[in-house]
């Protein structure tokens, strides 16, 4: 019978809702679950005969996603892993370099201030001895702020490295999912979770790389870099690594025997912030600070030489620069004596005319890779300004990477994430259409037999 049949697909209808519905509960607070549902259809009626119809079948099972809005949550990931990378290393190194009491500002000045104390009597120990305590003093400063430095230089340097394998291995778990969606689909299974688990991966890697995404027909997920080179194609995988060349670490991404250089700079999430970090703003403050004490040392030294000791022999040099050392950057002169100061102009004890000239050294210009001819007095108060302004500017933009994050979220789980009230009167009303499914069934069987006993 047509009614019984009707009553049954109903039956059934409502059943694969409730499981579906069962599902979407289950997993409320699944991270990453994308909610589901069935599409009913009615069947028609067969060819030739007057009746209402066969019933309902499911047309197939929904997955709640929108593509758009996954593009801009992985978008946001990227942005705000770039961002959040760099905040630390930008707020340490400016903290460091703007404390009173340790800057490299703050040591100049002493070491200057000594210097003036000094021309009150040229030839007292005490005095003279303040000078080069002060001198020490400078350079310890530049030394240790120089060192911190060269310890994030390391320190980044060993967080890109860090990153590589679980890109890898995202990218890597991409291919291989995309492989089971293609066979789980082609046999017509359902493969919601294994596109939740892949877009999970997806939106790992885009934290860590910036990403675009295309979904294929075949149902996998095509991958790959902002600039264009594949990340995943198919059930292939690039893989990413650094390669060191005379020193320099080129970073390289493989893929299907090619492989390629990249600019870490320009790839984005974690990986490009760090990069970018390490090459617009750590390098270039390094070089500075090495800049100006190089440029010191060579002024205070040449200075000191054009004029004489107390004893009428020619000055020696009171500072020694070295470049190759992160801790001995800027040094006082071994075994420098008081009497090395050489103070007077024209060899007379007691003179200051070469002092005064020494004095007035602050008061000269120097010249910067990264600011151009600056007072040497004021270079390390513009270097720090400079550094202050790239950390507000990237709290800034850390700010707004967080704000259109949480919002990419928000707009997710709008389409996508289980809501709770909804599941509960989707429960009822499938509920409720299978009860009265079951009841049409028990009309239809009290109607078959009311039939068979009017021919028994």
């Amino acid at each position: 019978m047509t009614i019984s049949y009707n009553a049954l697909s109903g039956a059934l209808a409502a059943q694969a809702a409730l499981n579906t519905v069962s599902q979407n509960i289950a997993n409320a607070q699944t991270k990453g679950y994308t909610r589901q549902g069935v599409l009913l259809q009615a069947t028609a009626s067969d060819p030739g005969t007057k009746s209402a119809g066969n019933g309902v079948q499911i047309g197939s099972l929904l997955r709640f996603s929108d593509s758009y809005k996954s593009q801009q949550l992985w978008r946001s990931n990227s942005e705000l892993g770039a961002r959040s990378q760099v905040q630390p290393y930008l707020t340490q190194m400016e903290t460091v370099m703007s404390d009173d009491k340790s800057s490299i500002s703050y040591g100049i000045d002493n070491f200057f201030k000594a210097l003036n104390a000094a021309g009150v009597d040229p030839t007292s120990s005490p005095l003279r001895q303040q000078v080069i305590t002060n001198a020490d003093s400078m350079a310890q400063q530049f030394n240790s702020i120089y060192n911190v430095t060269a310890s994030q230089l390391v320190s980044v340097n060993q967080q890109q490295q860090a990153i590589l394998p679980s890109l890898n291995e995202s990218l890597a778990g991409i291919a291989s999912l995309n492989q089971q969606i293609i066979a789980v689909q082609g046999a017509g299974t359902n493969t919601s979770a294994l596109q939740d688990k892949r877009e999970q991966l997806i939106d790992s890697v885009a934290s860590q790389v910036g990403v675009e995404v295309i979904t294929n027909p075949d149902g996998s997920a095509s991958v790959s870099l902002k600039s264009g080179q594949p990340l995943v194609v198919g059930n292939l995988a690039a893989k990413l690594n650094y390669v060191t060349t005379s020193g320099a670490s080129t970073l390289t991404l493989t893929f299907a025997n090619s492989t390629f250089k990249l600019d870490d700079t320009a790839v984005g999430g974690q990986l490009g912030g760090l990069g970018a970090y390490k090459q617009d703003t750590l390098l270039p403050l390094q070089k500075s600070i090495a800049e100006i004490a190089e440029q010191l040392a060579q002024k205070v030294n040449a200075q000191l030489s054009a004029g004489f000791k107390s004893d009428g022999s020619a000055g020696e040099p009171l500072l020694t620069f070295n470049p190759a050392s992160a801790t001995g950057l800027l040094q006082v002169a071994d075994n420098f004596q008081t009497t090395d100061l050489a103070f007077s102009s024209d060899g007379t004890p007691g003179d200051s005319g070469n002092l005064q000239k020494i004095v007035d050294i602050k008061g000269q210009p120097i010249t910067l890779t990264t600011l151009g001819s600056v007072l040497l007095g004021d270079a390390d108060t513009q270097i720090v300004g400079k550094l202050g302004i790239d950390s507000q500017q990237n709290q800034s933009q850390l700010n707004t990477a967080t704000t259109i994050r949480t919002q990419a979220e928000d707009d997710w789980k709008s389409t996508s994430a289980v809501n709770t009230d909804e599941e509960a009167i989707n429960l009822v009303e499938f509920q409720n259409m299978y009860q009265a499914n079951m009841k049409v069934i028990a009309v239809a069987n009290t109607l078959f037999e009311s039939t068979l006993q009017m021919f028994g």
